[in-house]
């Protein structure tokens, strides 16, 4: 069999950035190790498209109005995840090895503000797996192909057993090199999510690939492929979620995973419609990129959702988050609201109520070591609930339009 031609699969990529997977383990010449090779490029493309981040909340539709894919605009930031690892601050390491991004637990000491707030909200470690693992114990997980390429940049790591054996796969070996990729990255996926199963209580989400992101039935396809996979290593479906991302095309696979009972995790929500949307699709969970928004609104206007807002002296980001959640159990819908991006403690006091809080380690820390005055009633009362959702008011087009809809209207 051909060895795939690594610099054939990696010819996006910066001479800098291949460099660091490419050839890790310069001696090793095993008969895996361009297999190996050539999945870390794909790997790395595929973190790549990972990265995309919106360069607008997707609340203006009117130029998308014909062509959905256009509602979420996005760009690929210059560095790929898994290349440089982020610490406790959000800084990069270059030689710290990178295992999971796990959502954890929180153990908290009576009388301190991680106590308060954790009577209202779930709060959960924006982590890795090697971050104060002690105190942080993991209750879920998210697998991707940021963390795969982390696992093939570590010449003897966590996990590598997992890539391994992935490259061994006898389904994989088919003629068409880009389905025979494909299939390892699947694989390992599956691999690295089984092993983690083992280790959390809760689910651990698989992000399907995010090139497949305005690809309803390729979305669809390849879940079904991952669900295959993980019922051939005895994986329970229902510690399963599959991430998503909110475009108009990622929505519809969603709606039609969840009618099939399996559960989805939407990501890269940035506007009420993508929300909306998702909850009406019945999406398991929803995640809102609190600080994002925050920071795209600090160089743009223009936007209704956004510049209202700002009148109002709310955060944006906050505000997003908020309306969604009103909507979500006004309407009865069964979706989970997620925040992440959160920045600090002020962002954690605003949402108290949601249902997961992902916060970053260093905010924790804080949190932890601060004494809470419970008579200071603004830091520590409920902000969200089911109760004031009821009360909660949205237009008509809000309440009954289908996602088709929103394409005309916002």
């Amino acid at each position: 069999m051909t060895t795939p031609n690594a610099h054939n699969l990696c010819d996006i990529l910066e001479p800098d950035q291949a460099s660091r997977v490419l050839l890790h383990r310069s001696s090793d010449r095993s008969p895996s190790s361009g297999s190996r090779i050539a999945m870390a490029c794909m790997v790395m493309k595929a973190a790549a498209c990972s990265a995309l981040s919106p360069t607008l909340p997707a609340h203006n539709l009117k130029s998308s109005i014909g062509h959905p894919k256009l509602l979420v605009h996005h760009s690929i930031g210059s560095k790929v995840p898994g290349v440089q690892w982020k610490g406790y601050s959000g800084s990069n390491f270059g030689q710290k090895p990178m295992a999971m991004n796990v959502r954890a637990s929180v153990s908290t000491a009576e009388g301190t503000e991680l106590d308060a707030i954790s009577k209202y909200s779930e709060v959960v470690p924006d982590t890795v797996i090697f971050d104060d693992f002690e105190r942080f114990p993991p209750t879920a997980a998210t697998v991707s192909s940021s963390l795969l390429l982390g696992i093939t940049s570590v010449p003897k790591g966590a996990y590598n057993s997992a890539i391994d054996s992935a490259l061994a796969y006898n389904k994989c070996y088919v003629e068409n090199s880009g389905e025979r990729l494909s299939c390892f990255l699947n694989k390992a996926l599956v691999n690295v999510g089984a092993e983690v199963v083992k280790t959390v209580p809760g689910r651990v989400s698989t992000e399907v690939d995010a090139r497949l992101a305005y690809d309803t039935p390729g979305i669809v396809n390849e879940v079904h492929q991952l669900l295959e996979l993980y019922d051939e290593v005895e994986v329970p479906r229902d510690r399963l979620l599959f991430k998503i991302p909110a475009t108009w095309q990622g929505i519809e696979a969603v709606r039609q995973l969840e009618a099939e009972g399996i559960q989805t995790h939407v990501s890269l929500v940035y506007s009420f419609a993508q929300a909306s949307a998702a909850a009406q699709a019945g999406a398991s969970v929803i995640q809102i990129f609190v600080g994002r928004i925050r920071d795209w609104s600090r160089t743009n206007s223009g936007d209704k959702y956004v510049d209202e807002a700002l009148a109002r002296g709310v955060d944006p980001g906050i505000s997003l988050v908020t309306k969604a959640y009103n909507y979500i159990h006004k309407h009865g819908h069964k979706s989970k609201l997620m925040a992440a991006a959160v920045r600090n403690k002020q962002d954690v006091f605003s949402l108290l109520g949601l249902d997961y809080l992902i916060v970053p380690v260093k905010v924790l820390k804080s949190l932890k070591e601060s004494k809470a005055d419970l008579e200071d009633k603004y830091a520590f009362a409920r902000r969200l609930s089911p109760s004031v959702a009821k009360a909660a008011t949205f237009s008509d087009d809000e309440v009954n339009c289908s996602w088709n809809c929103f394409l005309l209207l916002c």
